[in-house]
């Protein structure tokens, strides 16, 4: 479809980009409005039109909207005008932003609202009577400086709106280029700020620009991708932006993306505290307050009372300004961090145990910490303080189960290890180990543990930590991801299952850190990564693990509630039972192929999440357990599982047929993997895990009725399920089942196997 602005078709395809786009796109805009004024016949004078907003500021992207404003004298009237200018442009499907004032009531509506008064500072004379627009704009301005108070504390407020949702354009995977921290309209708010108080980016203004036209460049790059006015960077467009901006790819991409919007970002907040101290009520004298070892707190801003010392002297000083910062919740003086930066002190090797002892108080100084950190980084003074930090700065991970970059998810663990400390014995080893246990992130494409591992054994020895304390940080992050890996893909009551993880960390001191990194780990990943359920089966691990250690007690033998006293019974009787209560769906029936995978089907068409199952047999009876999560959050509604569940029992059920109609239209809304985040169908056979039966363990996209498919080509092969552990990774899942042949044995014979792997291949391509 041709555009109705002259010319922009072929400024699609010119291959400008970022402002020099947006400043060729204003120009035709400007064109196609002038000939448009010019046709509607205004009058000769009090009557002028003006660009606001971004199309005032002359960045127009692909998709912005159009704010114009059409200004009149009093007494003049313009209606007519104004439908022989506005109609053109709706008919041409361009969406515009208008409006129709004098120039007092367009100030007095600036007064009121925010939006209007920063939309106003922006505006751009086009065409008609320019006394106007002059008349506006200086207008404008006056106001604006006159409610400047008012208007710095409501720009504030706007800060920490984005800064919740939708959060930082830094650390997010899918960050949003234009509201998130750190983006655009935290660069407009710098300018809208210099308004108040010019040269506020004095010494940072060539920073500053290159850090925007950075942002403007993925912006435009990603909405003439997608002809969409988006400004969300999602997953599945990066690497297409990354190929249009000439970049490597996506990941060197997102580094540009992020290292900008930390700049912006932390100019911004200095910014609010320059305009907030100039704009409060004069104090005198200063207020000043030492915090001890050379630092102070002066006008909220903490920073050394002395200069920069040399050599260790240097090294503690920098963490305890860091410390104490975070410890009061403020920010550091600008001098003492270019002081510091101008003279970074170099960290000896190995550290003495005192200056380890400051790292770790400040690593458990809350979240506080987290802000104190990027300062640091941002003048080049945390990766003094840890040299292997760098490659992580502002990484991306590349898949939907973490949401934040590798830097700040290390920060985030940190943060939450802090409010664990207090339960271990060594919280050192545990603020250390949560701060680098992904370290090796940044090294691809080597595993992340092994090369992890490696570089803090390095890191450890360099803290000043001895042999057996750097052992233990290895043994951390060698196994951070143990802990929830087997909690839900193992089964719990198996005695190999318990085993395995107390021969691999083999003392209390390390299981107990290692619970600790694991939720806090956890806790920075995402939505995903965590909850009750997941919390219930590491602490239920742990314990079990615990009393091996410790020889307590058979940690493994086995869950003697299951099945109950009552079940039993029932089954003995040949009795049938189905028992919804909780999250807890108890099914007993004739023991019979296929029975898990048809329970397994009605739940899915309920929009139940299977978590975890569990089964077993006697008398001719099997007894299943489902433990379960409602799809949408909300209470199950049991009496319409059990009515389709005693259709599907008896035969009367399409369950396959229901699940595909279901996948047919709940599929289509999953959002396409991007190219580079391919994730692959897999099945793994393990005989050598359990005692008592073979573990199969699916990985998959996470579609409707994928357990259902599972499970009926077990059932294919007579085989019984014994108990399930359900996993969902963001985007996929990570399914193990135990199970036994019908004569209730493992599954040895290579033939067999290979007829498991190829029933399940098959039944997981069912599932595209």
């Amino acid at each position: 479809m041709t555009s109705p602005v002259p010319g922009r078709d072929a400024l699609w395809t010119s291959g400008l980009r970022g402002l020099a786009f947006c400043g060729a796109h204003s120009d035709l805009v400007d064109e196609w409005l002038l000939s448009l004024f010019a046709r509607a016949a205004p009058p000769a004078s009090g009557v002028c039109l003006v660009a606001v907003g971004g199309y005032g500021r002359r960045e127009l992207c692909p998709c912005s909207d159009l704010d114009v404003l059409l200004v009149h004298d009093r007494g003049v009237s313009v209606d007519e005008l104004a439908d022989r200018l506005w109609y053109p442009i709706w008919d041409s499907g361009v969406k515009l932003g208008h409006g129709v004032f004098t120039v007092a009531q367009a100030l007095r509506l600036a007064d009121e609202e925010l939006d209007t008064a920063t939309s106003l500072l922006d505006a751009r004379y086009l065409a008609g009577d320019r006394n106007l627009a002059v008349q506006l704009a200086d207008g404008a301005s006056a106001q604006w400086h006159k409610r400047r108070r008012r208007w710095v504390d409501r720009l504030a407020e706007g800060l920490l709106t984005r800064a919740a949702s939708p959060g930082d354009v830094a650390f997010m995977l899918e960050p949003d280029l234009k509201m998130g921290r750190g983006g655009l309209r935290d660069a407009h708010v710098l300018r809208w700020l210099e308004r108040i108080r010019p040269g506020l980016l004095d010494g940072d203004r060539d920073g500053f620009d290159e850090a925007f036209a950075r942002l403007v460049d993925a912006r435009v790059a990603l909405q003439l991708r997608t002809g969409r006015a988006n400004d969300c960077l999602f997953l599945q467009e990066q690497d297409a932006v990354a190929a249009d901006l000439g970049f490597v790819d996506a990941d060197a991409l997102m580094a540009s993306v992020a290292g900008a919007a930390r700049t912006v970002e932390w100019l911004t907040d200095e910014a609010f505290e320059t305009a907030r101290r100039e704009l409060g009520r004069p104090r005198l004298p200063a207020r000043r307050r030492n915090l001890g070892g050379g630092v102070e707190i002066r006008d909220g801003l903490v920073g050394l009372a002395g200069g920069v010392e040399a050599g260790l002297a240097g090294c503690g000083q920098l963490l305890d300004v860091a410390r104490m910062a975070a410890e009061q919740g403020a920010r550091i003086r600008r001098e003492t961090l270019e002081a510091l930066a101008a003279a970074p002190p170099t960290f000896p090797d190995p550290w003495p145990v005192e200056l380890r002892e400051r790292l770790v108080e400040l690593l458990r100084s809350g979240p506080g910490m987290i802000n104190v950190v990027e300062t640091l980084d941002q003048f080049g003074l945390w990766t003094q303080v840890l040299p292997e930090w760098e490659p992580c700065r502002s990484r991306p991970q590349r898949n939907a189960y973490h949401r934040y970059t590798v830097d700040r998810h290390l920060i985030e663990s940190a943060t939450n290890a802090a409010a664990l400390a207090g339960g271990v014995a060594r919280p050192d080893l545990l603020m250390i180990a949560a701060l680098l246990h992904d370290i090796g992130k940044g090294y691809p494409p080597a595993d992340h543990t092994e090369i992890g591992v490696q570089l803090v054994a390095v890191i450890g020895r360099r803290l000043g930590f001895d042999e057996a304390d750097t052992e233990t940080l290895c043994a951390l992050v060698e196994h951070h991801l143990l802990l929830p890996d087997v909690a839900t893909r193992r089964d719990l009551s198996d005695e190999a299952t318990i085993s395995t993880v107390a021969d691999a960390l083999g003392s209390e001191l390390r299981l107990r850190l290692l619970a600790a990194v694991t939720e806090a780990d956890s806790q920075a990943t995402g939505p995903a990564a965590w909850g009750e359920w997941k919390a219930s089966l590491v602490r239920d691990l742990v314990s079990r693990v615990s009393l091996q250690l410790n020889g307590q007690g058979d940690s493994s033998a086995g869950d003697q509630s299951f099945p109950s006293a009552h079940h039993r019974v029932v089954m003995a009787e040949g009795r049938t039972l189905r028992y919804g209560h909780g999250r807890t769906l108890t099914v007993i029936d004739h023991d019979r192929p296929g029975v898990f995978a048809r329970v397994a089907g009605v739940l899915a068409l309920a929009g139940l999440n299977v978590l975890a199952a569990r089964a077993d047999s006697a008398d001719g009876m099997a007894i299943n357990e489902f433990t379960v999560a409602s799809e949408f959050d909300t209470e199950i509604d049991w009496t319409r599982v059990h009515v389709d569940l005693e259709r599907a029992l008896a035969g009367r059920l399409a369950v396959r047929a229901r699940l595909a109609e279901r996948a047919s239209v709940y599929n289509r809304r999953v959002r396409p993997q991007a190219a580079w985040a391919p994730f692959e169908n897999k099945v793994v056979v393990d005989n050598a895990a359990s005692v008592t039966a073979t573990i199969v363990e699916v990985r998959a996209p996470d579609r409707v009725g994928l357990l259902y498919r599972v499970a009926a080509a077990l059932a294919e092969l007579d085989l019984d399920i014994r108990s399930a552990r359900i996993q969902t990774l963001g985007d996929h899942v990570v399914d193990a089942f135990y199970v036994v042949d019908s004569s209730g044995e493992k599954i040895t014979d290579g033939d067999n196997v290979a007829e498991i792997e190829r029933a399940l291949v098959h039944a997981l391509k069912d599932q595209a």
